[in-house]
């Protein structure tokens, strides 16, 4: 990959708009009833339009078969190589939500979960509670005393909360209380660096007591922690490309990963037509947009193939309102594929669509992945993709003589 260093040095200024689009897991895989994949089962003309005028390809979020979590998946997108740059979700999820985070803070993604008489693990999510049970539990759950240490619990949405344990002396390098499957019990915290043990006591220390007080709540009667993190120093695109960047997201996670990378969260509603209203309002005060659609990968998660067809549905008819605004380069891509065969996050390759004025059109058919194998951008590591996006929005000087 080219570095940082000669990315800045080519960097040029320049008047073009450039918007891309993330479908959040928008990879699938063929169902068994007609072998279709979500992408090829959804009606996108709009789509399918923009397709036939641009360059296509499949993108690994972080190198081929590794199977990637959002933060990864998002950095790739953004040039940052997450085998280099790891970020653990904990700070994303309170950055999102502008929890601040001091030097002394590790910062943890917390969800609820539903557990059986026997500890073991029945939801993962507790069924995706209501937000407002979210803000309950996490009120109570921030009442537990840890001698030497605060704690700083906050709701994020739904399941989803963030935990921090504000202390000297605590570092980075825990393992996760997830398994990542039902049927088993919440893992212990287990220090797997050098410094860490004091970390994986209080965090052990904090999901015992969680489970305490959470003995007698339904479906939420229990926690799972994940992501443990410190606040990280990056290189910011603003910097990197002299760009001003905005980042359109419902999810707190991902505007908390577009603000550690320089963008500026732009306020915008819940549903898809929201985020695509927010881009026209807003449309001249950036030359950067990241726009994020969170259902497709919720429903892949949970199996709902039509569900996913849905959100792909809804976004195809919102593409008209995208264009409005005259972007000079428009990428929709995923940051990892979630089939709903798989209910689970995959290591498949990302599609990619790429159009600009000076793209190569490869005059698809469609927007699926089977012709994102065939197109002209090929297959190529995510990371590689941001200097593609700045060289068809002229944002690129000549290297060497």
């Amino acid at each position: 990959m080219i570095s940082f260093d000669d990315l800045r040095s080519l960097a040029r200024p320049a008047e073009t708009k450039i918007v891309v689009l993330v479908l959040d897991g928008v990879g699938g895989l063929p169902r068994a009833a007609d072998g279709k994949t979500e992408l090829e089962a959804a009606q996108t003309p709009n789509l399918d339009a923009l397709a036939a005028r641009s360059s296509l390809g499949l993108a690994d979020p972080v190198a081929p078969g590794i199977t990637p979590g959002s933060g990864p998946g998002h950095l790739g997108i953004f040039g940052y190589d997450p085998l280099q740059y790891r970020i653990g979700r904990g700070v994303l999820e309170a950055v999102g939500i502008d929890v601040p985070m001091t030097d002394r803070d590790l910062a943890a993604r917390g969800n609820f979960c539903s557990v059986d008489p026997a500890g073991l693990i029945t939801d993962r999510r507790a069924g995706r509670i209501p937000t407002e049970t979210c803000t309950r539990l996490s009120g109570l759950l921030e009442t537990i005393r840890i001698p030497g240490v605060e704690v700083i619990v906050r709701p994020v949405r739904e399941h989803r909360f963030v935990v921090l344990f504000r202390a000297d002396g605590l570092e980075e390098g825990l393992s996760e209380t997830d398994p990542q499957a039902v049927g088993k019990p919440p893992l212990p915290v287990k220090a797997e660096a050098a410094g860490a043990a004091k970390a994986a006591e209080i965090a052990n220390r904090f999901v015992a007591e969680a489970g305490k007080l959470l003995a007698t709540e339904q479906p939420a009667n229990m926690v799972l922690l994940r992501g443990f993190s410190k606040y990280p120093r990056l290189l910011k695109l603003t910097e990197l490309y002299g760009i001003r960047a905005g980042v359109i997201a419902v999810y707190p996670m991902y505007r908390g990963l577009a603000r550690l990378v320089g963008m500026e969260p732009v306020r915008a509603g819940d549903t898809v037509a929201d985020e695509f209203g927010a881009l026209q309002a807003v449309s001249d005060q950036f030359d950067f947009f990241f726009m994020h659609i969170k259902k497709t990968d919720s429903y892949g998660e949970d199996g709902n193939f039509d569900g996913k067809v849905h959100v792909i549905e809804e976004v195809d008819r919102e593409i008209p309102r995208l264009l409005a605004v005259n972007p000079d380069v428009i990428v929709v891509t995923g940051d990892h594929s979630t089939p709903a065969t798989y209910k689970a996050h995959s290591w498949h390759p990302v599609p990619v669509l790429l159009w600009s004025k000076w793209c190569r059109p490869d005059g698809a058919a469609r927007f699926t992945e089977r012709e994102c194998r065939t197109g002209s951008l090929g297959h190529f590591r995510a990371a590689e993709l941001m200097p593609v996006i700045m060289g068809h929005a002229e944002r690129l000087t000549k290297f060497g003589a």
